[in-house]
């Protein structure tokens, strides 16, 4: 959890000198594990072959049950896989056989000592900023806590329980499935979840994951492994202090404008006694300018919430990237009395607007986000968690998503709320970058439970999380949760389970799902950050109406996919906010080759199965589906590997130029899902080792700040000129017909004026006119979006799906050379090449380009980043097209 950056030295009151500078201890080091006795440790899963019938704990339990080194943060998983004890989760169809983990119970032990300094405190604070999720931790062997929620922070005092010297510190953590099967067995009824486990640990429609706080993931989605993680799973350290803490340090932003922003810093102050302190704020601009506001203010013994009026004239504020500068404030705030320092906390933050946007208009209720006043098309997709254990995502690996993210001419992410809560790092990169976030609370799409227990540790993680989070400029929304309010009003098991339990507990259940989304968020948000909007359910129209409709609020798509109807549906549908929809595919072969061997390179082998988590493994054959509607028949497993990329790269392209094109009518497009939780067949364009899939590079040009955008349909094709620049443009769309085999048909132009922040529609044209004869099948048409003579968006169009054209062998040359400090890539074609993909193997490097077309002796240079000579590149890498993918191209 985020806390203030504390430099307590002394507590001056009344005269009265107190103690010596705060300290803080990290108990992060050290730590040991292993199997606990009793419960679910009694009954032992085998480490293989998937789960066993549970029998007694006898000789093969023994390396379990000895205190092991522990990891902190961490998870008795990845512990268990530090010390070899278990073989790697994500390889081949491990994951069955390691289910046994998360029904057991295990214990963690620390050995500290505490100096007799640390003693004579006023306060010593034992602080767990996560544990993972049903703990029980003792001091010395007296119990302190008994937690039950994954997001919250245990703050507990210990000054009576630690003593001089050697202090033990023990955890037991139980089993969430273990502890709540045997309950919710005994229930009238279970709640509608999300997936139910594949491998027998829980029965069918018998999911115990709504009854705890615990990231939904874990537990298995149709994109990632089942692995209910166990540990301490976030740092735990000692605080010790005399009479004042300062809990928190907010900088409130009232009003925010071009001329002036208003703020207030917000201090949170815990004082043993009343008292005059006084309060100190100073600030630095991102140019460097400084100024500093202070105030004397009189403290109650206990909480104190109290503030420091500040107005900045002409702000520099933070914007979204693609429209200025994520400018960033510095503001130090300090507790002082009779000139001595009490307490010390800095922040760092933007100051900006944020408006959700829903004015009535001619195609019902628009929802569009307002940043400084200016409606910004959200461009992104949805964020999953980045691992099935989160403790050991580094800082760098998140800061990596977000970099191909912004490569990718993206400006929002959704955090999609299965997950988890991100840490501080995450979010401080985003704000760096100019990415805005919307912030889902963990709510993944089961029904939640209506008793008020439940409902109050969610208001307290929620009070804590938003606390931690709300300096962030990047955060511009709320969201209650994922598809609760949707799932409950339309999916088939929710119907079935409203027409089995009465209609007092139908109602109960739907009050209990209101009063929480509805009221207790809501409430959290609005007074803790009220300058960013709140929004009860994704998809949702803010419990105004019922959810997921087309003329109000956002809007999730899936008929495409999960309904298998054809790509083109995505034209059907035009929403205010598409904030879900998606088309899997599989990974690059380098990352296949990381979990599967040569043997199970077959699209329906047990491996492939096993990472393949839609349908239970069937989604392989709804792949091939749409490989085969669009393309045709894959020659091999590389080919269809290739061709699943291509798919779902070219299907989401279409939906989201289809939504751009729409402006105003539909404001965002953020595709599920950017990233990857490991190694497999998901809807990610960025896959588990940060490689881009087809998709991600299609999504630099299709979330390019300038785009053209032709959309045929029945004959007819609309060219648009998207923009989101904030003044408009002259330019000229330029119309060349080409036949494949290299001969230009006919060239046209027109002006054009682009609009700024607006889809403007250049040209109307059917078949007919563009083709004049031409055989469809043998021709392609290039629309370019010209400004001053060069190029600003260049789109292809053809007139059927892949598999009705005579594509032909396009004949395909490279050549690497050395230039300027850089490794450049040249690809050409001698006729027109579809889909062309450049394969570098197991080299680490990126490519600036891959995943495109080339027209006729077209030539693409690209830029190669990383660190490898030219030669290994040469030897390794391999250019492919679309022909070369499929067992009966046509000549």
């Amino acid at each position: 959890m985020r806390r203030a950056s504390l430099a307590l030295v002394a507590w001056l009151l009344a005269g009265v000198a107190g103690a010596a500078t705060p300290a803080e201890k990290d108990l992060s080091a050290g730590w040991r594990f292993r199997l606990a006795s009793g419960g679910a440790a009694d009954s032992f899963r085998g480490a293989s072959g998937g789960l066993t019938k549970p029998v007694a704990c006898d000789a093969r339990c023994k390396p379990f049950t000895d205190w092991q080194p522990a990891h902190v943060p961490g998870a008795v998983q990845t512990d268990l896989l530090e010390l070899g004890r278990i073989a790697d989760p994500f390889w081949r169809d491990n994951e069955a056989g390691l289910q046994w983990i998360g029904l057991s119970d295990w214990d963690y032990q620390l050995d500290f000592d505490v100096d007799a300094d640390t003693l004579r405190r006023g306060h010593v604070d034992l602080v767990f900023d996560g544990l993972d999720t049903y703990a029980e931790v003792s001091l010395n062997g007296k119990k302190l806590l008994s937690a039950d929620n994954m997001f919250r922070q245990w703050r507990l005092p210990v000054k009576n329980t630690l003593r001089a010297g050697r202090n033990t510190l023990t955890v037991h953590l139980q089993s969430p499935i273990a502890r709540l099967q045997p309950w919710l067995m005994k229930q009238p009824y279970s709640l509608p979840g999300e997936f139910d486990s594949a491998f027998g640990d829980e029965p069918k429609g018998k999911q115990t994951s709504n009854y705890v706080r615990k990231a939904n993931y874990q537990y298995g989605w149709d994109w990632g492994p089942r692995y209910v993680t166990l540990g301490i799973w976030r740092p735990v350290r000692l605080e010790s202090w005399d009479d004042l803490r300062l809990a928190d340090l907010h900088i409130a932003q009232r009003h925010v404008d071009a001329d002036t922003a208003k703020l207030a810093a917000q201090f949170d102050v815990r004082a043993d006694k009343a008292g005059t302190v006084t309060l100190d704020v100073a600030w630095t601009a991102p140019d460097g300018k400084t100024g500093s506001e202070k105030r004397d203010v009189a403290l109650k013994a206990g909480e104190n919430h109290v503030e420091v009026p500040i107005a900045i004239d002409h702000p520099q504020r933070w914007w979204p990237v693609g429209y200025g500068k994520p400018d960033l404030y510095r503001f130090h705030g300090s507790v002082s009395a009779g000139g001595t320092s009490l307490a010390e906390a800095d922040r760092e933050t933007g100051l900006r607007s944020v408006e959700l946007r829903r004015e009535k208009d001619q195609w019902g209720r628009g929802f569009a986000f307002v940043v400084n006043g200016v409606p910004i098309f959200a461009k992104g997709a949805n964020l999953i968690p980045y691992d099935a254990f989160p403790s050991r995502v580094s800082t760098e690996r998140l800061e990596a998503i977000l970099r191909s993210a912004k490569d990718a001419n993206m400006n929002m992410l959704r955090m999609w709320g299965g997950g988890t809560y991100q840490d501080d790092a995450f979010y401080a990169a985003a704000d760096r970058m100019g990415m805005m976030i919307w912030q889902d609370f963990m709510f993944g799409g089961a029904i939640t439970p209506y008793d008020d227990a439940f409902r109050e540790t969610t208001r307290i993680e929620a009070t804590e999380q938003v606390t931690r989070l709300r300096d962030h400029p990047s955060i511009v929304i709320w969201a209650g949760n994922n598809e609760v309010q949707t799932g409950w009003e339309s999916w088939p098991d929710r119907e079935d389970f409203r027409k089995f339990v009465n209609a007092d507990e139908v109602r109960r259940i739907e009050d209990g799902m209101r009063a929480l989304f509805g009221d207790t968020l809501r409430k959290v948000v609005t007074s803790l950050s009220p300058e960013v909007p709140y929004w009860a359910s994704s998809p949702g129209t803010d419990f105004e109406r019922e959810a997921n409709v087309l003329d109000d609020g956002d809007y999730h798509y899936w008929k495409v996919w999960s309904g298998s109807e054809p790509i083109s549906h995505y034209l059907d549908v035009t929403p205010r906010f598409q904030s879900e929809y998606g088309l899997q595919s599989f990974p690059v072969m380098a990352t296949i080759k990381a979990f599967a061997k040569p043997e199970d390179m077959e699209p329906e082998s047990k491996v492939m199965r096993a990472h393949q988590k839609f349908a239970n493994g069937d989604g392989n054959q709804r792949l091939l589906l749409y490989i085969r509607q669009e393309y045709g028949e894959p020659k091999d497993f590389a080919s269809f590997v290739y061709l699943s990329q291509v798919m779902q790269a070219e299907g989401i392209e279409l939906a989201a130029e289809h939504l751009r094109s729409a402006r105003p009518r539909n404001m965002g497009s953020l595709y599920w899902q950017l990233n990857d939780v490991w190694p497999g067949a998901s809807w990610a364009s960025v896959d588990y080792f940060n490689r881009w899939k087809a998709l991600q590079f299609h999504a630099k040009r299709f979330y390019a700040p300038v785009d053209v955008v032709p959309m045929r349909r029945d004959g007819r094709t609309e060219v648009f000129a998207v923009s989101d620049r904030t003044t408009d443009f002259d330019a000229t769309l330029r119309t060349r017909v080409y036949d494949m085999g290299g001969k230009l048909l006919r060239e046209t132009s027109q002006p054009v004026r682009a609009a700024a922040l607006a889809s403007t529609k250049a040209v109307t044209v059917d078949d007919a006119t563009l083709l004049k004869g031409a055989d469809p099948r043998r021709t392609v048409v290039s629309f370019d979006l010209l400004e001053a003579g060069k190029p600003a968006a260049h789109h292809l169009l053809y007139f059927g799906a892949a598999r009705t054209l005579a594509l032909p062998a396009p004949e395909l040359s490279t050549k690497l050379r050395s230039e300027g400090g850089r490794t450049l890539l040249t690809v050409t074609a001698k006729r027109l090449a579809r889909a062309v993909w450049i394969d570098t193997g197991d080299l680490d490097v990126r490519l600036d380009e891959n995943a495109f077309d080339l027209l006729p002796g077209e030539s693409v240079d690209i830029v190669v980043k990383g660190d490898v000579d030219i030669d290994t590149l040469r030897r390794t890498l391999s250019v492919r097209s679309l022909v070369d993918a499929l067992k009966e191209a046509t000549p």
